[in-house]
């Protein structure tokens, strides 16, 4: 029998779904995260050629060169061209204190059903934290961490942690036996109660989610998560657009117009207009030193510090 033709002269045949093969290895496999957490591979769609066959808008293989592929990937996500990753999907079952798991519902990207404590009992195991992992809160940022406690007194925050978990956990029970309604009987459990999810996102959504929560600023917790997702996931499903994405999006540096003025002063010499342009952006006082708080020019100098740029309100 003779294949139809399509209107775009392509000729219609069956196209089977994409197998990875690599990521078939890890289905169903539950990767733990924290003390008690994990992601779950549930299903994927598509692949890097999926990614190819839609900036192509075709229904065959695609090329057969390889690099071909590669060099429209890496165009696609350079250019910020973000529906032919759309076409790639995700659905992950994943296990998150619930705490973590309210940063992660931000997201709204996503199709989300997630354990209901309402019509079942309440997982029953919570987050723990280490005598070692107790953090500091950053002076410089009020929602960030920085340092840690002694082990000392992360030792008694520790014991503390697990009494209080343990009479709540006893108090939601007893609520449960005297026939208290489960929507009611959870309200004082902690935050950090596990519960679990299954979280679809299509690639480009979840490159985003990505790239916000592995930064460095994002909270530890949820970057643990984000970290095993993307480099024991999206590294095995699309192992060219994950390349890509490092490239372009994690390890990549983006200039403001009034940062590149001013590097443009900078590298030909002319530090009088470096050092004009930052005051006139309140990132330096009169007397050449920098403000205390000024965000950006905190942010600029650790791009620059990256590149081997040192600004003149640095310099010794």
């Amino acid at each position: 029998m003779r294949g139809q033709r399509m209107g775009m002269g392509e000729t219609l045949r069956r196209v089977r779904r994409a197998r990875v093969e690599a990521m078939d290895d890890v289905l169903g496999v539950a990767i733990p995260v924290l003390d008690d957490g994990f992601v779950r591979v549930i299903d994927y769609m598509g692949d890097d050629g999926a990614v190819v066959q839609a900036a192509r808008v075709s229904y065959g293989a695609g090329t057969k060169r390889v690099q071909e592929d590669r060099g429209l990937i890496r165009y696609l996500l350079r250019h910020s061209h973000t529906t032919p990753f759309e076409m790639c999907e995700l659905k992950l079952h994943v296990r998150v204190p619930m705490d973590t798991w309210r940063q992660w519902i931000r997201h709204r990207t996503a199709s989300v059903n997630e354990y209901s404590t309402r019509y079942s009992i309440a997982i029953d195991a919570a987050q723990g934290t280490a005598p070692e992992e107790w953090r500091l809160q950053r002076a410089s940022n009020r929602q960030g961490s920085e340092g840690h406690v002694s082990v000392e007194t992360g030792e008694l925050l520790s014991r503390r942690e697990r009494e209080v978990q343990g009479i709540a956990r006893a108090a939601y029970e007893e609520r449960l036996g005297a026939g208290v309604a489960r929507e009611q009987a959870r309200k004082d459990l902690p935050l950090s109660t596990y519960t679990e999810a299954y979280w679809k996102s299509d690639l480009h959504n979840l490159l985003h989610f990505l790239r916000l929560r592995m930064d460095l600023h994002a909270q530890w917790e949820i970057r643990q998560y984000a970290e095993v997702i993307g480099r024991k996931v999206v590294a095995r499903w699309c192992p060219v657009v994950w390349e890509a994405f490092n490239d372009y999006k994690v390890n990549a540096i983006g200039l403001s117009g009034v940062e590149i003025g001013m590097l443009r002063s900078l590298l030909s010499g002319d530090q009088e207009s470096v050092m004009r342009a930052a005051l006139e952006q309140g990132w330096v006082a009169e007397d050449g030193k920098g403000v205390r708080g000024s965000r950006e020019r905190r942010e600029l100098e650790a791009k620059s510090e990256r590149l081997g740029i040192v600004w003149p309100w640095n310099a010794k």
